[in-house]
């Protein structure tokens, strides 16, 4: 709870933010255009100091200017990086990382984290993999159903099918003896998007089911008021930690819940998330845009339409941000401080993912001055010679030695694409085109839905191969929920022609609308919001 002295101080912060910025003026177009010159900027000169210092280790140390191995040797920063030379676009750079991360050696007798390999690796895999024809790469008449990349994915989702929901596997010979049961929130929810695209591409169910089955398993186990802890025994069941959080350890378990319903047309997963936001609601929020140990809720409620909300909770934390010039990983609300013991800011993009989202719902320049902020911040303390670095502490700007893979795939990417408003990746399907296989037409560039790694899935890229999906027999009840391509086109032209007497009786049928290719990025956003409301 609050003494009045913390509630006023707390609400003066949100006064400041909402107002400094827009005394500021408008964001011209010219400054988004330099903007967006240094971002590139940034990310080249990240990007070839790791070429030139750290390859083919996984990560750069940019103040002693070499590199190291962390999540498994894997060349992690350059498979995390070849999506954002995409973004981009640098088709030659792309095409040769392209070939070159195609030889991968996944056959070694290491332990692997289970959850950062499906989210760094398979999630970079899929999407370089569903990118090469944009990038001119050359693809076969089956792609993108079948492909180099995508079959390494397979490859190694294969080996990472025995450790669901385990924390650690070992690429050859499955679950290391002895390996813990307990395993963190959402290190158990964390597949759908990366393996659901897998069953979606090759036609085998099994990986979409696994992750499914984590998922739905988590939530089975939540409480009696609707909250998930934060650790669990995935054999017994029951939680570890009880402490109830939406951030570090659970947060990308409700962001695959919303991102997977929009992604695979899946309402149940919508309904899920909706009750865990009213016991969040409830019993986690103060009311004035905070939540306990929260970092990543503001993103979520962008992409459930919840517009007043998210904004709220952006203004809020980027007090912390402009407090600092950066952000740390907990702040304690009740002492005004960073969390002992958690100062650091690791270079996370997930405040900017929030900016980025409610950027482009809102179209208010006041995200561009913030983006712009974090920007700055981020160059003036951040930067060294061969790269840029973590922080020890926001207090004293104390530099670690490290610049993680994410940094490459999401903190740069999502300020570059807050700049860059004609980027492919806001394709709101205005310029889809269509693709022809084997197994008939599909259409590409429709919208894109990230992974938790910021790795973009293309939507209607996951429609060329359904004919080759599960046969609708094998189907359990829970997963015939999905809509067959004509019915979503035709929901499509239905929501454009706006008739909303036909819609309103199409959800009293449970249609899933999740997901409808035709819509604009606005139509979108409003019809989450009608379905949630």
């Amino acid at each position: 709870m609050f003494c009045d002295k913390e509630f006023i101080l707390i609400l003066i912060y949100l006064f400041i933010v909402s107002h400094v910025y827009s005394n500021e003026g408008q964001f011209s177009t010219q400054k988004r255009l330099q903007y967006k010159n240094h971002v590139k900027q940034m990310f080249y000169h990240a990007y070839d100091s790791y070429l030139k210092y750290a390859y083919p280790y996984d990560e750069l140390r940019p103040l002693t200017c070499d590199g190291y191995d962390t999540w498994g040797s894997y060349s992690l920063s350059l498979v995390d990086a070849i999506d954002t030379l995409a973004v981009l676009g640098n088709n030659t750079e792309f095409a040769r990382v392209y070939t070159l991360i195609q030889n991968l050696d996944i056959e070694r007798d290491i332990n692997v984290s289970v959850f950062e390999t499906n989210i760094r690796v398979i999630g970079g895999l899929l999407s370089a993999h569903l990118l090469a024809k944009r990038m001119n790469v050359s693809v076969n008449s089956t792609w993108p159903c079948t492909g180099p990349l995508l079959d390494l994915a397979v490859s190694l989702a294969d080996k990472l099918l025995p450790g669901i929901p385990y924390g650690t596997v070992n690429l050859v010979w499955g679950v290391p003896i002895g390996e813990t049961n307990i395993t963190c929130t959402a290190g158990g929810g964390t597949f759908l998007i990366e393996f659901g695209t897998l069953s979606r591409l090759t036609g085998d169910p099994k990986y979409e089911r696994a992750a499914l089955k984590a998922l739905k398993g988590l939530w089975s186990k939540r409480s009696s008021i609707n909250l998930v802890g934060n650790h669990i025994n995935i054999q017994t069941g029951e939680w570890t930690a009880y402490d109830c959080t939406i951030g570090s350890g659970v947060d990308s378990y409700f962001e695959y819940l919303v991102k997977g319903a929009i992604l695979f047309r899946q309402p149940e997963l919508i309904y899920m998330m909706n009750e865990y936001i009213k016991a969040i609601d409830a019993y986690m929020s103060d009311g004035t845009g905070w939540f306990v140990y929260a970092n990543y809720q503001q993103g979520l409620l962008t992409l459930l339409g919840k517009l007043d909300r998210a904004r709220e909770t952006l203004y809020a934390y980027h007090t912390i941000w402009r407090k600092y010039g950066s952000m740390p990983e907990f702040y304690n609300l009740a002492q005004h401080d960073c969390a002992q013991g958690r100062e650091g800011y690791p270079l996370r993009p997930e405040h900017i993912e929030s900016i980025m989202y409610l950027s482009k719902a809102t179209n208010d320049d006041t995200f561009l001055f913030m983006a712009a902020d974090i920007f700055d911040a981020i160059e003036s303390c951040c930067k060294t010679s061969c790269g840029y670095t973590s922080l020890k502490s926001v207090k004293d700007h104390h530099l670690d030695n490290r610049m993680e893979s994410f940094f490459l795939a999401e903190t740069i990417k999502y300020l570059y694409l807050i700049f860059d408003e004609d980027n492919f990746l806001h394709s709101n399907g205005e310029y889809a085109t269509e693709h022809q296989t084997s197994l008939g037409s599909c259409f590409l560039d429709t919208g894109y839905v990230y992974n938790t790694e910021a790795h973009p899935i293309d939507i209607g890229s996951l429609d060329c191969c359904t004919s080759s999906f599960i046969d609708e027999k094998s189907l359990n009840k829970n997963e015939r929920n999905l809509l067959t391509q004509e019915q979503m086109r035709w929901l499509g032209n239905l929501l454009l022609n706006q008739d909303k007497e036909e819609l309103s009786s199409i959800l009293k049928r449970n249609y899933s609308l999740l997901t409808c290719s035709s819509l604009t990025f606005e139509q979108r956003f409003s019809l989450y919001g009608e379905i949630l409301t």
